[in-house]
C-alpha cells in the first residue's frame, strides 16, 4: 500500500497509520540506540523517534548527516502522545534527505538584533516569529469578520494618491508620468469618506506609508492600517465602535491563539481584562493629570510615548484621550462646538505601555470650515476639490478611525518592538531584505 503524505497539522486523522511527513529539521539528538528529530512544516511541530534496531537499513547513517533546516521526508507510524508537541509523535522507520542545509547562520545560540534582522528571511522560521505571525493572521481574519458581520463593505483605496492625508513632511513622493508628483498613501481615509457616502458603512485595510524619521519602537515607514468610515455616526459612536473592535480582537486571540501565547510567554491575564467600555479622558484633563505627576508638558503640545505610558498606567483596559487641540491635528477633523480650540478626535491608548493603537475623529462636514482648514495648512484646494464635493452634494455627519495593525499585534503578543509584528519591517535604516 502506498504511503500517505501528511502534514503535521493533520496527523490526528492518521493515528496508527504509516505516513510520510515532509518538513525541515529543527533539532536532532542521539543516545546511541535511539535518535530523535524535531521537524516543522509550517502547520506544526513533530518529534520523530528513531529506534536503531527497528528502522530500515541506511536510515541511521542518513539521520547522522542531518543538519538544521535540512529538508527531509520522514516515514513512520503515527501515535498519540499527550506529552508531545501537538499531541502526536512519529515512530520513524526511515528518513530521506531532500535538500541539504549547510551552515545555517541562525543557530540556537543568542544573536544580536542587527544580525537577526539582516537575516530576517531566515529568522521568520523560528518558533517565536512563527507564533507572532499566526497571531497577526488571526487578528487580520478577525478584523474582516468583525466588519463583515456588521454590514460593512470593504473598499480598496489607492496606494498612489495626489492628496495629502496627514502631514506634508511625511510623504514618499514619486514622479507620475505627465501629471506631476504622486505620493504613497499615508491613509485611505479620504477615499473611505467618499465610499461611505455610497455605502453608509465601509472599511479599507491595506498598507500605508509615512516618511517620518522616527527610530522609536512604535514606528515603521510602511505598516498596515484598518480604517472604517461610518455615515451618520458622531464622535461618541466612533469610540463605541473602536472599543467593540478592540475587545473583539483581544477575545478572538485569547480564544484561538493560546498555543502561540504560550510560545511567546504572554501574560494573558492582562488581556482577559480588556472588555468594553473603555475609560475616557479629555486631552485637557490628561494634561492636568500629567502635570500633577510632575510632567512639564503644556496645553497644546502633542502627547509623546512617555506621556501615553504614564496616562495608561492607571488602567487595565485601553484608554481614550479625546478632543485634542486643533493646531496639532489633521485638517479634516471636526471642530468641537463646546471648545473651538479643539477637535472631536480621540486616540485609543493600549495598556502596558504600548500607547496609541487607534487614532480617530468625527470628520468636518462644514464645507466652508473644511476649505479654510485646507488653506490654513498650505494645501492646494484644487487637489481636494473632489473631497470638498462630499460636503457640497449631500453633506453628512460621519466619523472614522485608523487601527494600526502592527501596534495592535505587538501589544496583544506582548513583544517589545513593532518591527517583529510584520514579516519584513521597513524602517528609516532598513530596506533589506
Amino acid at each position: 500500500m502506498p504511503t500517505t503524505f501528511v502534514s503535521i497539522g493533520g496527523l490526528q486523522h492518521h493515528v496508527g497509520e504509516q505516513v510520510a511527513v515532509p518538513g525541515w529539521v529543527m533539532t536532532t539528538r542521539s543516545s546511541g540506540k535511539i535518535a530523535f528529530l524535531v521537524l516543522r512544516d509550517g502547520s506544526g511541530y513533530l518529534q520523530a523517534v528513531f529506534p536503531k534496531t527497528e528502522i530500515v537499513a541506511g536510515a541511521w547513517d542518513r539521520f547522522a548527516t542531518l543538519t538544521q533546516e535540512a529538508n527531509v521526508l520522514v516515514t513512520g507510524t503515527v501515535r498519540a502522545d499527550a506529552r508531545a508537541p501537538g499531541g502526536y509523535e512519529l515512530t520513524a522507520s526511515d528518513v530521506t534527505l531532500v535538500a541539504p542545509s549547510v551552515d545555517f547562520p541562525i543557530s540556537p545560540k543568542e544573536h544580536g538584533t542587527a544580525f537577526l534582522f539582516e537575516h530576517r528571511h531566515l529568522w521568520l522560521r523560528s518558533r517565536k516569529q512563527v507564533a507572532i505571525a499566526r497571531v497577526r493572521n488571526e487578528i487580520e481574519h478577525a478584523i474582516s469578520e468583525f466588519f463583515y458581520d456588521r454590514g460593512f463593505i470593504r473598499v480598496d483605496t489607492p496606494i498612489l494618491t495626489g492628496s495629502i492625508g496627514e502631514q506634508a513632511g511625511e510623504l514618499f513622493a514619486t514622479d507620475y508620468f505627465d501629471l506631476g508628483q504622486a505620493y504613497l498613501a499615508q491613509t485611505g481615509q479620504l477615499y473611505g469618506e467618499a465610499a461611505a457616502a455610497a455605502h453608509g458603512r465601509i472599511y479599507c485595510f491595506g498598507p500605508t506609508f509615512r516618511a517620518e524619521k522616527s527610530k522609536t519602537r512604535r514606528h515603521l515607514t510602511e505598516f498596515w492600517m484598518c480604517e472604517p468610515e461610518v455615515a451618520f455616526a458622531d464622535s461618541d459612536d466612533n469610540m463605541r465602535l473602536q472599543e467593540e473592535l478592540v475587545s473583539y480582537l483581544v477575545a478572538r486571540a485569547l480564544e484561538r491563539c493560546q498555543g502561540e501565547f504560550k510560545e511567546l510567554e504572554r501574560d494573558t491575564a492582562r488581556l482577559e481584562k480588556v472588555t468594553a467600555p473603555f475609560a475616557r479622558l479629555t486631552y485637557t484633563d490628561a494634561i492636568a493629570k500629567l502635570q500633577a505627576q510632575g510632567s512639564d508638558i503644556q496645553w497644546g503640545a502633542d502627547l509623546g510615548a512617555d506621556d501615553e505610558t504614564a496616562l495608561g498606567a492607571a488602567y487595565d483596559t485601553p484608554l481614550f484621550v479625546m478632543n485634542y487641540p486643533r493646531a496639532i491635528k489633521a485638517f479634516y477633523m471636526k471642530e468641537n462646538p463646546a471648545d473651538p480650540r479643539t477637535v472631536l478626535s480621540n486616540d485609543c491608548l493600549a495598556p502596558e505601555g504600548y500607547g496609541e493603537i487607534i487614532g480617530g475623529s468625527q470628520r468636518e462636514d462644514d464645507y466652508d470650515k473644511l476649505l479654510a482648514r485646507i488653506i490654513a495648512q498650505g494645501l492646494d484646494p484644487e487637489s481636494y476639490k473632489w473631497y470638498l464635493d462630499l460636503r457640497k452634494y449631500g453633506g453628512f455627519v460621519h466619523s472614522g478611525f485608523g487601527l494600526g495593525l502592527e501596534r495592535t499585534v505587538a501589544w496583544i503578543c506582548g513583544i517589545p518592538h513593532i518591527r517583529e509584528a510584520i514579516a519584513f519591517p521597513r524602517q528609516i535604516h532598513r530596506l533589506y531584505p
